[in-house]
Formats: C-alpha cells, sequence, structure tokens
C-alpha cells in the first residue's frame, strides 16, 4: 500500500486549498474585519469621502514543494504613488478588463513578465482600501515552475520572493504607526533580509495570514 504523504501547510497545493476555502465566505462584508483595517477603525469615514479606483493585485505564490515562495516586487522610485515601496505585481483595472483577475495576470505580465500560462488564479481576499485612492482586490495564486521574468524598469526595481512560511508566521508581523490625513494611522510591517515589507503589501498579507492560518 502507497503511504499517503501530506503536505505541510505552506506547501502549494495546501495553500491552494485554503484559498479555496475563502469562496464561501464573502468578501464584501469582510473589508474592516482583517489586517491594519481592523487597527484603524476611524478611518473608514475618510475612505468614504474618496472617489476609490478599482485595482487588482496578484499575490503569486510559487510551487516550489513543502515550502512555497511569494514573488514581491520594489517598486521603482520613478512612479508617482507608493514610489520605492514593496508590492505585489498589479495596478488599475482597466475598461478592457474582464475582471480583477484578468486585470492582475495582465499587470503582472506588464510589470515583470510573469506569463499568465503559469498562473492560476484561486480566489479573491476582501477588498484593501488605501489611503492613495484605490479600492483593490487580492487575487490570490498558484504559480507552477518554469518561468521566466522580465522587469519592466518604468515600474520595478527588483523581484524577490519569500518563503510562505516566513510571512505567515506573526511574530514576523511588527507593528508601526504614521500620520495620514492628521490621524495617527497603525500598519503591520514585516522585515525580510534588507526589504521592508509594509503598508498596504504587509495589510494584505496580514489579511491572508488571518483568513488563512490563524
Amino acid at each position: 500500500m502507497r503511504e499517503t504523504v501530506k503536505e505541510t501547510p505552506f506547501a502549494a497545493g495546501a495553500f491552494r486549498e485554503r484559498a479555496l476555502s475563502q469562496r464561501g465566505r464573502p468578501p464584501e462584508h469582510a473589508i474592516r474585519d482583517h489586517g491594519d483595517h481592523k487597527l484603524n477603525p476611524d478611518l473608514f469615514a475618510y475612505y468614504e469621502d474618496l472617489d476609490m479606483r478599482a485595482a487588482a493585485v496578484l499575490v503569486p505564490v510559487v510551487d516550489y514543494g513543502d515550502e512555497a515562495r511569494v514573488i514581491f516586487t520594489r517598486r521603482t522610485t520613478k512612479l508617482r504613488k507608493h514610489s520605492g515601496q514593496i508590492a505585489f505585481p498589479g495596478g488599475s483595472i482597466d475598461p478592457d478588463d474582464r475582471s480583477p483577475e484578468d486585470a492582475a495576470l495582465r499587470e503582472s505580465e506588464e510589470e515583470i513578465g510573469l506569463a499568465r500560462q503559469f498562473v492560476q488564479p484561486v480566489a479573491r481576499l476582501p477588498d484593501y482600501l488605501a489611503g492613495s485612492g484605490f479600492r483593490i482586490t487580492p487575487v490570490l495564486s498558484v504559480v507552477r515552475p518554469g518561468f521566466s521574468l522580465k522587469i519592466n524598469p518604468d515600474e520595478v526595481d527588483t523581484v524577490f520572493e519569500v518563503p510562505l512560511g516566513f510571512i505567515m508566521d506573526p511574530a514576523n508581523h511588527a507593528r508601526g504607526s504614521a500620520m495620514l490625513g492628521g490621524k495617527v494611522r497603525q500598519y503591520y510591517e514585516i522585515k525580510f533580509g534588507d526589504h521592508r515589507i509594509w503598508g498596504i503589501t504587509a495589510g494584505i498579507v496580514r489579511t491572508i495570514y488571518e483568513r488563512l492560518y490563524a
């Protein structure tokens, strides 16, 4: 009899199964309940005054066996918004995009050359409301190895990977604060080597942890 090998919690297959479980949890009712939105309930009045633009980001979890890794980018300092910050590939949803998934895949191809045939979108997280005026839909995905990347230097300075187990460890989720619109805003930050993941991206990471692994 063949012995059944159980995947580790941070293998891509286990991540996929956990992400699929989100399809029964309506994300539109959970914006306030997770990540740094939960830390800043008073900021929703501020968000309601903004004309939010729809956007989407791809959360690319690469299937490397027992220990999946997650692709991040560092945005170039040339950009007008969120320049120099760590981010997931993504951007505004264009009129020609059929869905947030389509927008996230298109932006990933344009920014880092990640071909969509290697990417399996799995589920969406609750939208993230950014103070810069974007309503962001995070698209959880599993990426098959064998891809190659080509960075668009007008948008991205560098690409790097972080073990899924590392960013899903709450011990690595520090808290900080900053002024936004005259109010103190609480945020999460995760340090990995020389990289500081914070703000929007860390808020999305924290939401993944709370929804899938907590």
